[in-house]
């Protein structure tokens, strides 16, 4: 196991700037820092009620994980992590590799619903890097190792075409226009099982 771990720090530390910013891979920028229920959702939940009580077409979504800075930072390099406490990064793997998802590492809420019109806006409530991207279909990620260890070695489509204001930085927010009906997915492009669905009803 302890091969596998460094194998495993070895390729995500390949895919990440040290200081948590995109780090170049060919002509695109991919940054990485390895970065899914709880009672978060019921607080993600009450709060997209009180907007829309308010008039407001924000719908509020939570990114969430749980790195712990001391052996994130130390595997993957300063500035992976920045949040205090949490999840050691072989306890991360170890997770991962048995359930194929990190329970913390998650959305909340996980589903909504929603009308075209309104804006999700994703706040990174996190340590790291995250993304919040709308997929056609659920799939992996940037990072082949995440993804095979989660299940799902075929990346999403949506996942190969970011830009890099499409990264999410620990108290960062990201916002996405709802702009058609129908069944929507979005998807953490660096954890894959980061997941959310919504239904999108017309104006």
């Amino acid at each position: 196991m302890k091969l596998r771990n460094l194998a495993v720090a070895a390729i995500i530390a390949g895919a990440v700037a040290c200081n948590g910013s995109p780090a170049p891979t060919g002509d695109r920028a991919m940054p990485l820092s390895p970065s899914p229920l709880s009672a978060t959702a019921a607080g993600a939940a009450s709060a997209i009620k009180a907007a829309s009580a308010r008039g407001r077409q924000d719908v509020l979504v939570n990114m969430q994980d749980a790195c712990d800075p001391t052996t994130f930072n130390a595997t993957l390099g300063p500035g992976t992590c920045l949040r205090n406490g949490g999840l050691q990064f072989d306890r991360f793997i170890a997770q991962l590799t048995r359930l194929g998802f990190v329970g913390p590492w998650h959305f909340a809420p996980n589903n909504a619903n929603v009308a075209v019109g309104q804006t999700f806006v994703a706040s990174n409530k996190g340590g790291e890097v995250h993304t919040f991207t709308e997929v056609a279909d659920f799939g992996g990620g940037i990072v082949p190792l995440l993804n095979d260890l989660a299940g799902v070695p075929v990346v999403a489509p949506e996942c190969t075409a970011l830009e890099p204001d499409d990264f999410v930085a620990s108290g960062g927010t990201y916002r996405e226009d709802v702009d058609h009906a129908g069944a929507l997915k979005f998807q953490c492009c660096i954890h894959p099982w980061m997941r959310l669905e919504a239904n999108a009803s017309g104006q």
